[in-house]
């Protein structure tokens, strides 16, 4: 499990989306996620379905290497589907004691399902494709006009890509000290909620440790390297767009105008069942008025 999760991993492979720049994998992986979130009917997911099959494909990252970042967030998926199944208000579809499903919790969980899904799926593709100095230029470049503001943006860049190099390390590490532990007797599936908070201490402090470590020497090396970002820190393979950098940017807007396209059809066929609803009950109400009448003559 906990070498399942594949955000912060580097993929080697020679693909299209290597060789991108990582500022357009960055804009296009903040509209992906954006558009996910806004799509709420079928067509607009589908939209999402083939861009990201597509970009999956492009990258000659092998498919189970994709998906086995979802088993890290199985049982988060399971208890946000869950939730939103049994406590989402609506039309009942079946109901068994205070437990209830309606037609509105089926459609936000499979929503959310989606939403979650693709989040992931999304991230990992950008950082199997990207190594950590490749995230790091493409982060300082595309927030650099906040440099106006006083914002230190190299050192948020470094911090995040740091965050993220630093992810399979940490999970490594913690492989290795649960089944060090293990070995030693240590017991992490038995007992309830709180024996099993008390069972992972044996895990948590040597991990911390171990965590402390390794960025101290990471900041000892640093300094010792006479390391300083900034505005005159020169670049061994500065970033510049190039043909295919354009061409994804262009494939960018197209997606991104066929997403508004699928939202505003969403929200026309909103209005419209609405309208359909509203006159219906109008009718109703109408053919209730004359038959009343009727009866009173």
């Amino acid at each position: 499990m906990i070498r399942d999760i594949t955000i912060g991993q580097y993929y080697p492979a020679d693909s299209v989306l290597h060789k991108m720049d990582p500022r357009a994998k960055l804009v296009g992986t903040l509209v992906f996620i954006i558009s996910v979130f806004v799509f709420h009917t079928f067509p607009g997911y589908a939209v999402a379905t083939i861009f990201l099959a597509a970009m999956i494909i492009l990258s000659k990252v092998p498919v189970k290497f994709m998906f086995k970042g979802l088993k890290a967030i199985v049982m988060l998926l399971m208890i946000t589907v869950v939730f939103n199944i049994f406590l989402t208000p609506g039309k009942v579809l079946w109901q068994w004691g205070i437990l209830h499903v309606t037609e509105e919790g089926l459609k936000l969980a499979g929503r959310m399902a989606i939403r979650l899904t693709y989040l992931v799926i999304g991230s990992s593709l950008m950082t199997l494709t990207t190594t950590p100095n490749q995230l790091t230029d493409g982060l300082e470049r595309l927030l650099r006009p906040l440099n106006k503001l006083h914002v230190p943006i190299h050192e948020i860049a470094m911090m995040m890509s740091i965050a993220l190099r630093f992810i399979p390390i940490l999970m490594e590490e913690t492989d290795k000290i649960m089944k060090a532990q293990i070995a030693r007797g240590a017991d992490f599936e038995t007992g309830n909620i709180i024996q099993k908070a008390k069972n992972m201490i044996p895990l948590l402090v040597p991990l911390f440790i171990s965590a402390f470590r390794r960025a101290n020497d990471l900041a000892m090396a640093m300094e010792a390297r006479c390391y300083h970002g900034g505005d005159n820190r020169t670049q061994m393979k500065p970033l510049t767009y190039k043909k295919r950098d354009h061409v994804a940017y262009v494939v960018l807007v197209a997606y991104l105008a066929v997403a508004i396209l699928a939202v505003a059809d969403d929200e026309l066929a909103a209005k419209l069942d609405s309208f359909r609803a509203d006159t219906a009950a109008a009718i109703a109400k109408k053919d209730a008025a004359i038959a009343a009448e009727a009866a009173a003559l």
